[in-house]
Protein backbone atom coordinates (compact mmCIF):
# COMPACT_ATOMS: atom_id res chain seq x y z
CA UNK A 1 0.00 0.00 0.00
CA UNK A 2 2.83 2.40 0.90
CA UNK A 3 4.61 1.93 -2.20
CA UNK A 4 1.31 2.57 -4.20
CA UNK A 5 1.00 6.15 -3.01
CA UNK A 6 4.96 6.90 -3.59
CA UNK A 7 4.02 6.26 -6.83
CA UNK A 8 0.95 7.49 -7.22
CA UNK A 9 2.82 11.03 -5.72
CA UNK A 10 6.01 10.79 -8.02
CA UNK A 11 3.11 11.01 -11.03
CA UNK A 12 1.15 13.85 -9.34
CA UNK A 13 4.56 15.29 -8.64
CA UNK A 14 5.69 14.84 -12.54
CA UNK A 15 2.32 15.80 -13.68
CA UNK A 16 1.98 19.31 -11.69
CA UNK A 17 6.25 19.97 -13.15
CA UNK A 18 4.40 20.16 -16.31
CA UNK A 19 1.76 22.31 -16.04
CA UNK A 20 3.95 25.29 -14.96
CA UNK A 21 1.66 28.69 -14.01
CA UNK A 22 3.14 31.91 -13.91
CA UNK A 23 2.74 35.30 -12.48
CA UNK A 24 5.30 37.84 -13.03
CA UNK A 25 6.33 40.26 -15.42
CA UNK A 26 8.85 40.88 -18.73
CA UNK A 27 10.43 42.51 -21.12
CA UNK A 28 9.50 41.74 -24.91
CA UNK A 29 12.20 43.23 -27.71
CA UNK A 30 10.39 43.02 -31.02
CA UNK A 31 13.39 43.29 -33.34
CA UNK A 32 12.65 43.46 -37.65
CA UNK A 33 15.72 41.80 -38.74
CA UNK A 34 16.00 43.68 -42.33
CA UNK A 35 15.59 47.16 -40.96
CA UNK A 36 17.15 46.63 -37.56
CA UNK A 37 14.68 48.97 -35.90
CA UNK A 38 13.98 47.69 -31.96
CA UNK A 39 10.83 48.00 -30.30
CA UNK A 40 10.95 46.92 -25.85
CA UNK A 41 7.97 46.83 -23.99
CA UNK A 42 7.09 46.04 -21.29
CA UNK A 43 4.38 43.96 -18.64
CA UNK A 44 2.57 40.98 -16.46
CA UNK A 45 2.17 37.85 -17.95
CA UNK A 46 -0.70 35.22 -15.95
CA UNK A 47 -0.61 31.86 -17.08
CA UNK A 48 -3.35 29.13 -15.43
CA UNK A 49 -0.96 26.41 -16.68
CA UNK A 50 -3.49 24.91 -18.82
CA UNK A 51 -6.05 27.76 -21.37
CA UNK A 52 -5.46 31.20 -20.01
CA UNK A 53 -2.75 33.60 -20.66
CA UNK A 54 -2.79 37.34 -20.31
CA UNK A 55 0.38 39.30 -20.79
CA UNK A 56 -0.85 43.24 -19.98
CA UNK A 57 1.70 45.66 -21.13
CA UNK A 58 2.42 49.18 -19.34
CA UNK A 59 4.37 50.19 -21.92
CA UNK A 60 2.90 50.90 -23.84
CA UNK A 61 -0.02 51.36 -21.82
CA UNK A 62 -3.28 49.35 -22.51
CA UNK A 63 -1.52 46.84 -25.25
CA UNK A 64 -2.76 43.27 -24.14
CA UNK A 65 -2.40 39.83 -25.47
CA UNK A 66 -4.70 37.49 -23.89
CA UNK A 67 -5.50 33.72 -24.58
CA UNK A 68 -9.26 32.35 -22.59
CA UNK A 69 -9.45 28.68 -23.85
CA UNK A 70 -9.57 29.24 -27.91
CA UNK A 71 -10.55 32.62 -28.32
CA UNK A 72 -7.24 34.81 -28.57
CA UNK A 73 -7.54 38.69 -28.01
CA UNK A 74 -5.24 41.47 -28.63
CA UNK A 75 -4.25 45.15 -28.77
CA UNK A 76 -1.02 45.51 -29.08
CA UNK A 77 0.98 48.03 -31.66
CA UNK A 78 -2.20 49.95 -32.44
CA UNK A 79 -3.82 46.38 -33.96
CA UNK A 80 -6.35 44.61 -32.36
CA UNK A 81 -8.84 42.01 -33.11
CA UNK A 82 -10.48 38.86 -31.52
CA UNK A 83 -10.30 35.39 -32.88
CA UNK A 84 -11.08 32.12 -32.39
CA UNK A 85 -8.66 29.32 -32.54
CA UNK A 86 -11.12 26.94 -34.10
CA UNK A 87 -12.09 29.05 -36.83
CA UNK A 88 -8.59 30.11 -38.00
CA UNK A 89 -5.94 27.89 -38.13
CA UNK A 90 -3.06 30.31 -38.13
CA UNK A 91 -4.09 31.42 -34.94
CA UNK A 92 -4.36 28.31 -32.95
CA UNK A 93 -1.13 26.76 -34.23
CA UNK A 94 0.54 30.54 -32.77
CA UNK A 95 -1.56 29.83 -29.55
CA UNK A 96 -0.86 25.86 -29.02
CA UNK A 97 2.88 27.18 -29.62
CA UNK A 98 3.01 29.65 -26.90
CA UNK A 99 1.09 27.26 -24.20
CA UNK A 100 3.27 24.37 -24.98
CA UNK A 101 6.45 26.51 -24.86
CA UNK A 102 5.60 27.85 -21.27
CA UNK A 103 3.76 24.34 -19.73
CA UNK A 104 7.02 23.07 -20.84
CA UNK A 105 5.49 20.41 -23.35
CA UNK A 106 8.54 22.14 -26.11
CA UNK A 107 8.19 18.39 -27.94
CA UNK A 108 4.66 19.20 -29.13
CA UNK A 109 5.72 22.54 -30.23
CA UNK A 110 8.64 21.03 -32.45
CA UNK A 111 5.92 18.72 -33.86
CA UNK A 112 2.98 21.11 -34.65
CA UNK A 113 5.57 23.33 -36.12
CA UNK A 114 7.26 20.85 -38.52
CA UNK A 115 10.43 21.46 -36.82
CA UNK A 116 13.42 19.57 -35.54
CA UNK A 117 15.29 20.33 -31.74
CA UNK A 118 18.40 20.35 -29.75
CA UNK A 119 18.71 20.64 -26.42
CA UNK A 120 21.63 22.26 -24.51
CA UNK A 121 22.41 22.48 -20.60
CA UNK A 122 24.78 24.59 -18.83
CA UNK A 123 24.78 26.55 -15.54
CA UNK A 124 21.50 25.64 -14.04
CA UNK A 125 19.38 26.29 -17.64
CA UNK A 126 18.38 24.59 -20.41
CA UNK A 127 17.77 25.68 -23.57
CA UNK A 128 15.82 24.09 -26.18
CA UNK A 129 16.10 25.17 -29.93
CA UNK A 130 13.79 24.18 -32.10
CA UNK A 131 13.89 24.72 -35.82
CA UNK A 132 11.68 24.55 -38.85
CA UNK A 133 12.91 21.57 -40.88
CA UNK A 134 10.97 22.26 -44.13
CA UNK A 135 8.48 24.15 -45.17
CA UNK A 136 6.78 26.44 -41.90
CA UNK A 137 3.02 26.20 -41.77
CA UNK A 138 0.81 28.85 -41.80
CA UNK A 139 1.60 30.73 -38.69
CA UNK A 140 4.26 28.84 -37.50
CA UNK A 141 7.46 29.99 -36.71
CA UNK A 142 11.01 29.89 -38.27
CA UNK A 143 12.74 29.39 -34.83
CA UNK A 144 11.99 29.02 -30.94
CA UNK A 145 14.46 29.55 -28.41
CA UNK A 146 13.47 28.42 -24.90
CA UNK A 147 15.74 28.47 -21.12
CA UNK A 148 14.25 26.56 -19.07
CA UNK A 149 15.36 27.15 -15.55
CA UNK A 150 16.58 23.39 -14.67
CA UNK A 151 15.84 23.64 -10.55
CA UNK A 152 12.04 24.43 -11.14
CA UNK A 153 11.60 24.14 -15.62
CA UNK A 154 10.42 27.89 -15.60
CA UNK A 155 11.03 29.63 -18.84
CA UNK A 156 12.80 32.34 -18.00
CA UNK A 157 13.58 33.69 -22.00
CA UNK A 158 11.42 32.59 -24.73
CA UNK A 159 12.74 33.75 -28.52
CA UNK A 160 10.08 33.65 -31.19
CA UNK A 161 11.29 33.69 -34.87
CA UNK A 162 8.79 34.55 -37.41
CA UNK A 163 9.12 33.61 -41.26
CA UNK A 164 9.12 37.22 -42.35
CA UNK A 165 12.03 38.24 -40.22
CA UNK A 166 10.32 39.51 -36.93
CA UNK A 167 11.89 37.96 -33.76
CA UNK A 168 10.02 38.40 -30.46
CA UNK A 169 12.82 38.12 -27.70
CA UNK A 170 10.50 37.74 -24.15
CA UNK A 171 12.65 38.28 -20.84
CA UNK A 172 10.95 37.07 -17.64
CA UNK A 173 11.68 38.02 -14.13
Amino acid sequence: MKKIAIILCALLLSAASFAQTYNLDFTQTRRLKVSGKTTVMKGHLDYDGKEKLSMIYSDPEGDYFIIDGNMVKMSLMGKSGELDATKVPMVALQRSTLLNCLSGNWKQAAEDNNATTSVTEKTGFRTVKITAAGVIPRGGYKSVTLTYRIKDGRVSRLILEEPAGIENTYEMR
